[in-house]
């Protein structure tokens, strides 16, 4: 079905902090709007909103028709214990509740109803791919390698499984609008390429939000910006570097507006001083030089005073008259390093003939050498098993033979791809000044608002933040206390883009050990590695 969603004078906030307002968006057929903005700036409320999955503060959501069906798929799917995969994919592709409303719907038809809402149920799950879902799902988990069946448990499944049926429920999913909130996160390569041809193909409208520059840059027909730091937002035609260009662009144009109407306003303002000093000048003069008999003087003066106050006045009119231009906000700047701890010795971390059996995978035998200031970047498919080498390597999986070695002088600093450091029911305050005992709470919170994390954020529940709040909460911890041994797992996930180009720039500087388990393609090439480990069905290689 071709379909439109319109939304107009869309507002959303939390508390008293707005986020967006006064909203007006279209989305056609063929359109791909790739939506960016810092983390906190809205952009999942803004697609739970257009998903109808919150009430809109203002303003309201249509489409055309109004019988299209909009999918939305959230960046962190939920697992719920004892769903199978076949299930988490009926429901992420909306046909379990189609299934179930068509069903009752039947029972009704059963009792003497007329057919129509019948009818209605019908035509809907069929236009999701209703009738021949269970032989699609068979195929896509397939096609995708995802190597389990649709009985298996979505809760038994390692974060690259849960990541590529994810990916499987978007490539089965036949709806008229999609919405899109990270999709990319922990997919390997080939389920980007994947995930990119599907979107590239799509002839319905969709919304993206995504970090991965790459990603944006092949995929998206234009940008809609939430600019939280100019209350602003913004529509880009063209593609990401198109925007990238023209934002840049935009920026320095307002800081040129601005700078020369204060200079303009600044100079009036300088000669109108300048014309009331004069003529105030002009009249003590007159008063002091003025006798009963110097009438001519005392007028010549007198005229002088006035025409310095006329010239007065007309200045103050001119600056009247300007239009005002606002001054751009000060855009807030992450600005991060990572503390080194004192190195460690030549070996910082080794396995031999190292082999970690979980259930039916095997990593290994494994023979591994990580040396002081080796930056190490481990690449490979989802579950092929670079998360387990990086438990083994850190002394947290268990070893089914061989031995694993890990230097007593090793102080790690971790982002681990679950964000697990923060995700209890305590506030994060108290969950970050766990991990450093002897700060002043003063200071830690000094530290997580130089991290945008502020009074808003530090005193709710850390399991309630984003992934992203998360991630930058992970990644002040690393500049609280020193490290040695960095081990980054899918870092940037969940970062926005100004965080993501900060990380690059700190492990520029870190002088330690790094494994960096990415498939971000930028990251890749912008964070010099000294050696690739490429981890292949529990087999590990150097490149």
């Amino acid at each position: 079905m071709s379909a439109t969603l319109v939304a107009k004078g869309l507002a959303a906030g939390h508390g008293d902090r707005i986020l967006f307002d006064d909203l007006d968006l279209v989305v056609a057929p063929g359109d791909v709007i790739g939506l960016v903005g810092v983390n906190g700036a809205g952009k999942s409320t803004l697609l739970r909103t257009l998903a109808g999955l919150l009430p809109a503060e203002e303003g309201d959501v249509r489409l055309n028709p109004p019988t299209a069906t909009v999918g939305y798929l959230p960046q962190e799917p939920e697992r719920r214990p004892g769903e199978t995969v076949g299930e988490f994919l009926a429901r992420r592709t909306g046909v379990a509740e189609a299934q179930r409303t068509m069903d009752a719907e039947a029972e009704e038809l059963a009792n003497g109803a007329d057919g129509e809402a019948y009818t209605v149920a019908l035509e809907r799950w069929l236009s999701l791919g209703g009738a021949d879902f269970d032989e699609r799902a068979v195929a896509a988990i397939a096609e995708i390698g995802l190597g389990v069946g649709l009985d298996q448990e979505m809760v038994s499944l390692s974060g690259g499984q849960a990541a590529r049926a994810g990916l499987a429920s978007l490539l089965l999913s036949r709806y008229d609008i999609f919405l899109l909130d990270e999709p990319t996160n922990d997919l390997d390569l080939d389920g980007l390429a994947r995930l990119e041809a599907f979107v590239g193909g799509l002839r319905t409208g969709a919304i993206v939000i995504s970090h991965d520059r790459e990603f944006l840059t092949r995929t998206v027909t234009s940008v809609l910006e939430l600019d939280l730091h100019q209350q602003e937002i913004r529509e880009y035609g063209g593609g990401y570097g198109a925007y990238l260009e023209e934002r840049e662009l935009a920026r320095k144009h307002a800081r040129e507006a601005f700078e020369e109407f204060a200079d303009t306003k600044s100079a009036l303002e300088a000669r109108a001083r300048t014309q009331r000093g004069w003529m105030d000048k002009g009249v003590r003069n007159a008063r002091r030089k003025s006798t009963d008999n110097d009438k001519i003087g005392r007028k010549l003066r007198a005229e002088s005073s006035e025409k310095q106050a006329a010239k007065a006045r007309q200045t103050e009119r001119m600056i009247e008259r300007l239009d005002v231009v606002e001054e751009p906000r000060k855009e807030w700047e992450l600005r991060m390093e990572i503390a080194a701890a004192p190195r460690t010795g030549a070996v910082v971390a080794a396995l031999t003939n190292a082999v970690v059996t979980r259930g039916d995978f095997t990593l290994g035998p494994v023979n591994l050498e990580i040396g002081w200031a080796d930056k190490v970047a481990i690449t490979g498919a989802n579950g092929a098993g670079k998360s387990t080498l990086l438990a083994a390597l850190l002394g947290r999986a268990e070893l089914t033979s061989g031995s694993a070695y890990l230097s007593p002088g090793v102080v790690v600093g971790e982002v681990d791809q679950a964000r697990g450091l923060f995700l209890g029911e305590e506030e994060l305050l108290d969950a970050f000044s766990r991990q450093v005992p002897d700060w002043p709470t003063a200071e830690v919170r000094t530290l997580l608002a130089k991290f945008g994390l502020r009074s808003a954020h530090v005193l709710r529940p850390a399991a309630t933040l984003s992934p992203g709040e998360r991630t930058r909460a992970a990644m002040a911890l690393l500049q609280a206390r020193g490290v040695n041994l960095l081990v980054l797992d899918e870092p940037t996930n969940h970062l926005d883009l100004p965080a993501i180009e900060q990380l690059e720039a700190a492990l520029a500087e870190y002088p330690g050990t790094l494994l960096l388990v990415t498939h971000d393609r930028k990251m890749l090439d912008a964070v010099a590695t000294t050696r690739d480990l490429r981890v292949d069905a529990g087999r590990v290689s150097e490149s």
